[in-house]
C-alpha cells in the first residue's frame, strides 16, 4: 500500500511538471497569434498590452524547473521519467524564448506606429508567420499526444520557413532601396521576420525534444542553413 502510495504521488508530481509545460505553450501559442495579429492590424494599444503578458511566461517557465529539480531529488526518477522531466524543462526553455520573441514583436508593432509601410509590404511577413503558427502550433500538439509523426513533420518543415524568410528578406531590403521613405517601417519589418524565423527554430527544438522523450534519442545530423543574411547580402551585392 505504502509503494501504491509513493507512485500515485510520484506520478501526480511528474504530471504537474508536464502541465505547466502544456499551459506554457498554450500562452505562448496566444501570444505569438495576438502579437502578430497587432502588428498587422496597426494596433498599438493591444501590442502594449501584450508585452507585459511575457511576464506570466516566464514565471510559468520558472515553475516547471523547480518542479523538476524537486522530483529529482526526491524520487531519483530513472529511464523513462528522466527523459519525460528532461524534455520538459529543456521545451518549457523554448517556449520561454519563443514568448521572448513575440513580447519583441509587440514592441516592434508600438514602435512601427502609425508608420505603416505601403500596401503588400507585409504579404510575405505575414504568410511566413501563418506557417510558423502552424509550426508551434503542431509541435506543441506533438508534446501534447506523444505524436513523433507530428514532431517530424515539424522537424521537415523548417526548410519551407526558412525558404519564406529569404523571399521576405529579399522583399523588404528591396523596397528600401527603392524607396528611402520606406527604411525605417521596413526595418522594423526585417526584425520582425528575424523573431518569426526564430520562432520557427525553436518550434524544430522542441520537436527534438519531443523526439527524445518518444524514442529516447535527439535526431543528429540536421542539416543547419547558412545565416541567411549573409547569404542574402552577398546575393544583393552581386547584383548590384
Amino acid at each position: 500500500m505504502e509503494r501504491e502510495h509513493l507512485v500515485k504521488a510520484f506520478d501526480e508530481e511528474l504530471r504537474t511538471v508536464t502541465d505547466r509545460v502544456v499551459e506554457m505553450g498554450a500562452r505562448v501559442e496566444r501570444l505569438f497569434d495576438a502579437a502578430v495579429d497587432a502588428l498587422v492590424d496597426g494596433d498599438i494599444n493591444r501590442a502594449s498590452n501584450l508585452v507585459i503578458e511575457d511576464a506570466q511566461i516566464d514565471a510559468l517557465d520558472a515553475e516547471v524547473e523547480e518542479a523538476a529539480i524537486h522530483v529529482i531529488a526526491r524520487r531519483q526518477p530513472v529511464a523513462a521519467d528522466l527523459r519525460e522531466i528532461f524534455s520538459a524543462v529543456r521545451i518549457a526553455a523554448d517556449l520561454e524564448r519563443v514568448g521572448d520573441l513575440s513580447k519583441n514583436i509587440a514592441k516592434r508593432a508600438v514602435l512601427l506606429g502609425h508608420d505603416r509601410p505601403k500596401p503588400g509590404t507585409t504579404t510575405v511577413l505575414e504568410d511566413m508567420a501563418v506557417f510558423a503558427k502552424k509550426q508551434l502550433h503542431d509541435v506543441i500538439d506533438a508534446y501534447i499526444n506523444g505524436d513523433s509523426v507530428k514532431a517530424e513533420a515539424v522537424l521537415n518543415g523548417d526548410v519551407e520557413l526558412d525558404t519564406y524568410y529569404s523571399a521576405c528578406f529579399r522583399q523588404l531590403i528591396t523596397y528600401m532601396m527603392e524607396d528611402t521613405r520606406s527604411i525605417t517601417s521596413c526595418a522594423h519589418l526585417l526584425h520582425v521576420a528575424k523573431s518569426v524565423e526564430r520562432v520557427g527554430d525553436h518550434a524544430t527544438n522542441i520537436a527534438e525534444y519531443v523526439l527524445f522523450r518518444v524514442k529516447g534519442e535527439i535526431p543528429r545530423g540536421r542539416p543547419k542553413g547558412a545565416d541567411l543574411e549573409d547569404v542574402l547580402a552577398r546575393d544583393l551585392g552581386k547584383g548590384a
